[in-house]
């Protein structure tokens, strides 16, 4: 028999990752089963969210090294650990995995004056980045190791991975988060970018097909420059022109969104 009770509201604010269920197990009898107790899982609490803050304040050198060895190291550790092993990043072009988990550390550290809390959670934060990161570097490895290895067995590999990320990013909602960003950066910045009035009206018509995303089954780019016509009256070459605009943007953008984990909106 198992009872399971849930934390109080107060218990789950300590920790960020704390498990939400405590399972009690009876014995037959109606006694309480004695069990040893379970090593807690969590390694990204509230003080390392704390820490990571006071890091990115502090002008003190000594004061955050001694901050990111005594209340952040382990975090990302554990933290790149489990992303490591979760996703089988496992294409390491001859590296241990040990020494990969080093390196991504590396660039977590390197980025851990850049983080800003009102984007979010640390630990959202540089899990993404972690993840973008051990992303690209296991696409590099495969591609080397389908120009040495047999291709049937790298392949059939591959698509276990990719079912894993894949999985994963459908949780993720990375590109949606992005793209609704993209689209309150244009808003915000609509006539900064474009001083000119027709080219501001063109850019927020343009704007619209990204708006209403969801409920458009055009995939014709002529169609899409009909759709824009109806909303306003330019001519195509006006229309090419903002969008070569709008894609250079939305580029640079998603660049930073890619390093950073945020755009500057």
């Amino acid at each position: 028999m198992t009872l399971t009770l849930m934390k109080t509201e107060e218990a789950k604010k300590t920790d960020l990752l704390a498990d939400d269920e405590i399972v009690v197990e009876y014995t037959k009898s109606g006694k309480i089963r004695k069990r040893k107790p379970k090593t807690t899982t969590t390694y990204f609490t509230e003080d390392t969210q704390n820490a990571i803050i006071e890091y990115v304040m502090s002008d003190d050198q000594e004061h955050r090294n001694n901050l990111y060895n005594n209340r952040i190291k382990y975090a990302f550790f554990k933290l790149t650990q489990n992303i490591i092993h979760t996703f089988k990043f496992y294409y390491t072009d001859g590296e241990s995995v040990e020494d990969v988990q080093q390196e991504v550390i590396a660039f977590l550290l390197e980025k851990l004056k850049l983080y800003n809390p009102v984007k979010g959670k640390a630990y959202s934060y540089f899990g993404t980045i972690a993840k973008r990161y051990l992303i690209l570097k296991n696409k590099k490895n495969y591609q080397k190791l389908q120009d040495k290895g047999d291709l049937n067995e790298v392949d059939e590999d591959k698509k276990v991975k990719e079912e894993t990320l894949h999985n994963h990013y459908n949780q993720d909602h990375s590109l949606v988060e992005f793209m609704n960003l993209y689209i309150q950066y244009i808003d915000k910045n609509l006539h900064k970018i474009f001083p000119k009035d027709i080219d501001a009206k063109t850019a927020d018509a343009i704007m619209e097909l990204f708006r209403k995303r969801e409920h458009l089954d055009i995939f014709n780019k002529k169609a899409l420059y009909i759709y824009i016509r109806e909303i306003i009256d330019v001519d195509t070459p006006q229309i090419t022109k903002i969008t070569k605009k709008l894609k250079q943007i939305y580029i640079e953008q998603f660049n930073m969104y890619y390093e950073e984990g945020y755009i500057n909106i």
